[in-house]
């Protein structure tokens, strides 16, 4: 019998917190009964000081370095998404789980499944970049790119060719550009979101 996911890992920007999702995951958590949410924090010290936390390091970071950046992250990046599954009460397995990215999040999050580490039910990808080619073709994993139009830390355009390239690979995948939203993540956006997730049967 097919059942809603019930499970989601968020998964937040540099130089932010897992603290940054609570009140999204309140929300929803209201929304969808029985929902169990982790927003761990990422495991390096943010490079701007403070108490913020990055995924990788992004200074001094270009085009041509960022893949390398990413492809070092990955183990640590591994090791936060199993232990918020072992709280979850899900061991090392994600398919029934939905991952939530915001900016470096979401960077982390689309190169997990496109190199083939992880295949969640689900990526809610809110203003990222895919830097990774998609080595994995497309299974049960359902993808929603959501980008600001006037986004001037990552333009909206990296969405769009994340979505061609996991379209092309074969992965369900579904696009959506707000007109006048920066880098962030909307009301509206939120709310997209969340009935993309209730959509999503497991089993």
């Amino acid at each position: 019998m097919a059942t809603g996911i019930t499970k989601l890992i968020a998964l937040h920007g540099v130089g932010a917190s897992g603290d940054d999702f609570s009140g999204l995951a309140d929300s929803w958590s209201l929304r969808i009964p029985g929902l169990r949410v982790q927003s761990p924090d990422a495991p390096f010290s943010f490079d701007g000081g403070g108490f913020g936390r990055q995924w990788f390091s992004i200074a001094g970071v270009t085009p041509a370095n960022r893949q390398e950046r990413v492809t070092a992250a990955r183990s640590f990046f591994d090791a936060v998404i199993a232990e918020a599954l072992k709280n979850l009460g899900a061991a090392d397995d994600a398919s029934d789980a939905a991952f939530l990215g915001f900016s470096q999040g979401t960077i982390m999050a689309l190169d997990a499944v496109a190199s083939g580490r992880w295949r969640p039910a689900a990526v809610l990808a809110f203003s990222g970049r895919l830097t990774t080619p998609v080595a994995a073709q497309g299974g049960k994993t359902k993808i929603l790119l959501t980008h600001g139009g006037d986004d001037q830390m990552i333009p909206s355009w990296e969405s769009e060719q994340a979505a061609q390239s996991f379209e092309k690979a074969g992965y369900q995948t579904a696009l959506r550009i707000e007109p006048g939203l920066g880098h962030g993540i909307s009301g509206t956006g939120a709310d997209n979101a969340l009935r993309f997730l209730q959509s999503i049967s497991i089993g």
